[in-house]
C-alpha cells in the first residue's frame, strides 16, 4: 500500500504541486511574471487530487493505512510550500485531508523542517 501511495504523489500529485510552485515560488525569484491561468488550471487539477486523497482518508488515518509512512511524508516538503501562498486555502474543501496535514505537520520532525525551510510555514 505504501508503494501505491508513493506511486500516485509521484504521477499524480506531484507534478500539480510542481508546476504550481514552480509559478507562484520559484517564477517571482527570478522576476518573471506568474502565470495565473496555469496556476488555476492546475489547482483544479490538484483538487481533483486531493478528492482522491479525501476518499483514501475516509477509511484510514494515514494514505497506506494506519500507520504513518513515506507516502505520507513525502508530502511534507510541497505542503509546506503551498502553505506559505495564497492557494493555501485549497485544502479546506477537503476535512480529512486538512485533519491529514494538521496531524502531520504538528509531528516534531515535521515543525523542525518547516521552520528550516521558511519560519512563515509554521501557519500553514
Amino acid at each position: 500500500m505504501v508503494d501505491m501511495w508513493m506511486e500516485v504523489q509521484a504521477h499524480h500529485y506531484s507534478p500539480i504541486m510542481d508546476a504550481i510552485l514552480m509559478e507562484v515560488r520559484i517564477r517571482p525569484i527570478f522576476g518573471q511574471r506568474v502565470d495565473e491561468s496555469a496556476v488555476e488550471g492546475n489547482i483544479e487539477k490538484l483538487k481533483k487530487v486531493l478528492e482522491v486523497y479525501q476518499s483514501r482518508l475516509s477509511s484510514s488515518r494515514y494514505l497506506a493505512g494506519d500507520f504513518i509512512s513515506l507516502a505520507d511524508l513525502n508530502h511534507v516538503s510541497t505542503m509546506l510550500c503551498l502553505g506559505v501562498t495564497t492557494y493555501r486555502s485549497v485544502l479546506d474543501a477537503y476535512p480529512r485531508v486538512r485533519a491529514w496535514w494538521d496531524g502531520l505537520r504538528a509531528r516534531p520532525a515535521v515543525r523542525k523542517v518547516s521552520g528550516l525551510m521558511n519560519p512563515s510555514a509554521k501557519n500553514f
